[in-house]
């Protein structure tokens, strides 16, 4: 999950939630739900895309085979879009840095094309959990509002998380 930024943001979902309207899930309890209850990748998806939320949110699911893999742009009440990786045609990873992809990263914080440079340089044949780790320690992917950056190989079934800090010089953006 990812924080998703936007003009009709949790504050709204949040006050019809505390004026008794409770038809929104939180999103680490929807994630929780399709973590526990989903029977398969596209299931999950499912969950995530089509669930009331309280707030918008990009979810990034993997499943156990090659080529599932999505990155879920959510609105409250909808999935926005859902944007799948597309091996057939080149495309062997999605990045998602905290903006929609279909629109231009802010200058102010763009992280997009230099994780896309990182990811190009390590290539495909050398992809590990280690040089995605680099990836995510480069500035300025890596930057005063990193909190964590969890790693995970679903089909082994293995998480490692690390709580982050970035050195200075460090900017927020």
């Amino acid at each position: 999950m990812n924080e998703r930024f936007s003009v009709d943001g949790g504050y709204i979902g949040l006050i019809e939630w505390v004026l008794g309207k409770r038809d929104g899930h939180w999103m680490s309890f929807l994630t929780r739900n399709a973590l526990l209850n989903a029977d398969s990748f596209s299931e999950a998806v499912d969950m995530l895309s089509m669930t009331k939320m309280l707030a918008p949110a990009y979810f990034i699911v993997g499943g156990r085979n090659s080529g599932e893999a999505v990155v879920i742009t959510r609105a409250i009440g909808k999935a926005l879009d859902v944007w799948r990786m597309d091996i057939a045609n080149g495309s062997w990873f999605i990045l998602e840095t905290n903006y929609d992809h279909w629109m231009p990263a802010p200058s102010i914080d763009d992280r997009r094309a230099p994780a896309t440079r990182c990811m190009k340089l390590m290539g495909q044949k050398d992809l590990s959990l280690a040089g995605l780790y680099d990836v995510l320690s480069t500035k300025p992917v890596l930057n005063k509002l990193t909190t964590y950056t969890a790693l995970l190989n679903v089909k082994d079934g293995y998480l490692e998380s690390y709580l982050r800090h970035c050195p200075d010089p460090c900017w927020p953006w």
